[in-house]
This record gives C-alpha cells, structure tokens and sequence, in this order.
C-alpha cells in the first residue's frame, strides 16, 4: 500500500508500507523494573546514519534498503522515565497487531522495533500496544523537525546549534530540552527529546549528551 509524502514539517521522505507486516516475538534481555512515571523522552533516530553499511540486511530492509523509502529523523521509541532510573520489562501477554505496527510504520520503520519497544518500554506506561502506538505518533507527528540535510552543510555546526535550531522550530521548546547522543565517530546518532508527565518539554538532565560546543558531523546518506 502507498502512503502519501510526509508533511515537510516531518523529514518529507517518501514512504511505502509493506503489504505483509510480521509481528515479533519479543524476549526479555533485563530485569523487571517498575517504578512511578515522572517523564518520558521520545527518542529520534537519524536514519542514514543508521543505515551505514545495513542497507542489504533483511532485518532493516524497511528502513534501509530504499524499496519502502527514504527516511530521516525516525522514532526509535518512546521511553518512561523514573527519578533514579527507568521502568522496563513490566510484565504483559499483550503485543502489538499488525495494524498497529503497521500505523507507525512509516514513523518507525521496523516492526521488530516497534515490538520491542512496545514489550520494554510501553508496557509500563500504558495498557494497550495501541495506546503505546498512538501517544508515539501524536508527539512525533505534533514536531516540526529542521531540515537536517542543510543543518549537516553548516560551517557553525556543532550540538549546540542542533538543539537552538530545533527549539526555535517548535515553540515552548528549550535547548535544554533536546538532548543529543554521537556515535564514537562523532556522527549524529539520535535526537532525545525530554517530557515531563503531562507531556510538555522538560529539561533532559543526564539525557543531555554532549556539550553544546562538541563538534558533531552529519550523515546525509551520500
């Protein structure tokens, strides 16, 4: 199935749904943890980055091989956060259906992510993977991203001019609130934007990541 272009405002890459979508089974690889909620951070994976060197690899075919699309700032997930910690693993017999993973398809193009993210993070903040499925697309889809191909082409790029660019591109945002996470190589690895409960922009703490003055280079997938 076809799906029409992303908004511009959302990294305006096309997007083609597969026609078969597998649901995943998901195994736990931690500890339970349940704790009280006090904020979430969406996390935005930059995906021609991502996709450096696993552009025929079937399980990131979606994403990366190009038959499904091109794709930019993706979501990587969406993640409760507690005051010393965060909540994982909460127990649950639910998964998500092929309509769900299918919805946010085109936002999170891995069903084996969605469903993992869904059993370790989702399942402690909501009851349903289509809740989970919904709440993730409403703030994503609520984001104005900047367009992060010219950014990469800045003399004056460094974190700091990622996160004042993003907050003057969405109103009540602060720089504070964009936290930014490099791979070793010092390439843009992922955006992680920082909640509070109610779901407004919050300062990250220790999801801040570098200095606004670290340098930072960005992969355009050329």
């Amino acid at each position: 199935m076809a799906v029409s272009p992303f908004p511009a405002a959302a990294q305006a890459y096309q997007c083609r749904v597969p026609a078969r979508v597998a649901v995943p089974n998901v195994r736990p690889d931690g500890p339970a943890r349940r704790m009280p909620v006090t904020g979430y951070v969406l996390a935005l994976s930059w995906a021609p980055e991502f996709c450096k060197g696993r552009e025929r690899r079937a399980a990131d075919a979606v994403q990366c091989s190009g038959a499904n699309g091109r794709f930019g700032l993706v979501v990587h997930g969406l993640w409760p956060q507690g005051r010393s910690n965060w909540p994982q693993w909460c127990p649950t017999t639910r998964k998500p259906s092929p309509a769900d993973i299918r919805a946010n398809l085109c936002i999170s193009p891995s069903a084996r992510l969605q469903g993992r993210q869904w059993a370790k993070h989702g399942a402690c903040m909501v009851r349903t993977p289509a809740a989970y499925a919904k709440v993730t697309r409403i703030l994503y889809q609520g984001l104005r991203l900047p367009d992060f191909d010219q950014l990469s082409k800045d003399p004056e790029l460094n974190v700091g001019l990622i996160r004042r660019r993003f907050a003057a591109a969405n109103p009540g945002w602060r720089a504070d609130a964009v936290g930014v996470k490099l791979n070793q190589r010092g390439w843009l690895e992922e955006l992680r934007l920082c909640y509070d409960r109610r779901f407004m922009p919050a300062p990250c703490g220790r999801r801040l990541g570098p200095p606004d003055r670290a340098p930072v280079r960005i992969w355009r997938g050329l």
